[in-house]
């Protein structure tokens, strides 16, 4: 479980990161479209000011026209529009005028009124089936389009005989018509989108369900909505409107600026707001000057933190590991090594021991031998400095390849002196690695400084043979090692182990992973070792 912390921790943190940045993506979304809703409710309140301002003009010409008693004059009119101050006041409006209302068959009323008020002999247009007409009889600010316009009966328009019907049926409400074309009828490219609105004025005398006539105003949506818009500050919207459904056939205006694409339609806030009688419909989306309260690279920046951190930490976590590991290493080792060293005092106990009992013994043997103090002096120095050189070179060679037979002679040399029987040992060439032989060097010492000192003193080189193979190949193959001592005593099993079999048996099976077996007989002991061997 400790080896995959690091890991687990980078996973827990980045899911925690990835998980804020995209609650903060939600937020930071939707804080967005709070804000852009107040702006479109914001846009949607200047629409609505502007066209209730531009409306009151209609219904304040229609108090006039109610303090006339209906009755106004050309010049009366032209000059109560030329104190309105249109151009300033107005944006979007193309001008006022008046329809007199009157049944088919009395054209004569309006041809003489258009004859004294304009000096127009026309008689109206176009030609109708209805019972009654609507022609226009007043018009401000006049120009050569409006001049050519009077005398003609909207009522035989569709559009704007519905807003004449409703607004003849609402006593004094005014009533729009849906989308029209404004401009000269034989120039499709000047015509611009646009609207009417009517209102009713009735007759002086009160008499009869009949109006005198209907005021009107027309406006340029486009103008209208510019202006309604354009006050500062600017708001950052991109604005269609339209007469009832959406569609291109009901546009009444779209904004030049377009709508952002990198906000999607979730943006989109939708509208309906009734003017005089109409329902408009006013979708509303972010153009591409709208700011998010917040950026919209925070979500991502958050993110890219929390895999730094992620990542930081686990790295953090990953080096306490490597610390902890290490340190756990540092106490194992620790711990062998003072094995190690407490196996090494015991060895060098033992060898100290072994070594004095081996100088003893070669002092009794070179003794029994000798006929004389000189003669016992000689033979033991010699003795003493051939064990001593076995010794000095073992002690400062490190064995990192060493010869298995040039290793039992030098082991044998420092117990039984440097003269060897010819034959004692016979075997193929076998180099040996460090481990192997320093385990085998303290295993024949050992076996040597047994069989010399229960051996049949100086006649135990004599009766000792070692011999050795190999078996097997390749990674299988193993090294055998028969170590023979013959004498006339016997020998059998100890009572009791000593540390010098324990050392042999722990360099056999534990270090080297072999086998050792031993063989107590009548006519001497017998040792097989078969321990792995590899080049």
């Amino acid at each position: 479980m400790r080896k995959y912390f690091p890991s687990l921790i980078f996973a827990a943190v980045t899911l925690v990161s990835l998980t804020m940045a995209a609650l903060v993506y939600l937020a930071t979304v939707e804080a967005a479209r709070i804000k852009f809703q107040a702006v479109a409710d914001d846009a949607l309140n200047r629409i609505e000011g502007k066209v209730e301002f531009d409306l009151a003009l209609l219904h304040a010409t229609q108090a006039m026209f109610a303090a006339q008693k209906g009755e106004i004059s050309r010049d009366q009119f032209r000059s109560f529009f030329g104190s309105l101050d249109v151009a300033r006041n107005f944006s979007g409006l193309r001008g006022i005028g008046f329809l007199r209302f009157i049944e088919t068959g009395k054209e004569d009323i309006v041809t003489r009124e258009l004859k004294d008020s304009y000096g127009i002999d026309r008689q109206l247009f176009p030609d109708t089936t209805l019972q009654w007409r609507a022609p226009i009889v007043l018009f401000e600010p006049m120009s050569k389009a409006s001049l050519d316009a009077m005398g003609f009966d909207m009522a035989t328009d569709p559009l704007r005989k519905a807003a004449i019907e409703a607004a003849m049926a609402s006593h004094g409400e005014s009533r729009a018509t849906g989308r029209v074309l404004l401009g000269q009828a034989n120039d499709d490219a000047a015509r611009q989108p646009g609207i009417l609105v009517f209102s009713r004025v009735d007759r002086p005398d009160g008499e009869g369900s009949a109006p005198a006539g209907f005021l009107y105003v027309a406006f340029r949506t486009a103008e209208l909505f510019q202006a309604a818009l354009g006050k500062a500050p600017l708001l950052p919207v991109s604005v269609e409107v339209f007469d009832g459904t959406r569609g291109e056939d009901t546009l009444l205006f779209r904004s030049e600026a377009p709508p952002d694409p990198g906000f999607g339609d979730s943006f989109s806030v939708v509208r309906e707001t009734s003017v005089a009688g109409r329902k408009w419909t006013i979708n509303f989306r972010p153009s591409t000057v709208f700011v998010p309260p917040s950026p919209r690279t925070a979500p991502l920046m958050l993110g890219l933190f929390g895999l730094v951190l992620a990542g930081s930490i686990a790295l953090v976590a990953r080096y306490q590991q490597r610390a902890y590991e290490a340190a756990s290493l540092l106490h194992e080792t620790t711990e062998k090594s003072l094995l190690e060293k407490d196996l090494m005092l015991q060895e060098m106990k033992h060898r100290i021991k072994n070594l004095i009992a081996r100088v003893l013994a070669m002092a009794r043997q070179t003794a029994a031998g000798s006929k004389d103090v000189d003669e016992f002096s000689g033979s033991f120095s010699a003795r003493l400095q051939a064990m001593a050189a076995s010794q000095d070179m073992l002690t400062r060679s490190r064995w990192q390849k060493a010869d298995l037979s040039e290793l039992l002679r030098i082991e044998l040399g420092q117990v039984f002196g440097k003269e060897l029987p010819e034959g004692m040992t016979s075997g193929p060439s076998v180099e040996l690695d460090e481990t192997t032989t320093q385990a085998l060097g303290l295993t024949f010492h050992e076996l040597a400084t047994n069989a010399l000192k229960y051996g049949d003193g100086d006649n135990s080189v004599g009766g000792l043979k070692v011999e050795w193979h190999l078996n097997g190949h390749g990674k299988g193959r193993r090294l055998v090692l028969n170590w023979a001592e013959r004498n006339g005593k016997g020998v059998s099993a100890p009572e009791k182990i000593g540390f010098g079999t324990k050392l042999i048996d722990m360099n056999i099976t534990r270090e080297l992973e072999g086998r050792i077996v031993r063989h107590y007989a009548q006519d001497g002991l017998r040792v097989e070792i078969d321990i792995p061997f590899h080049d």
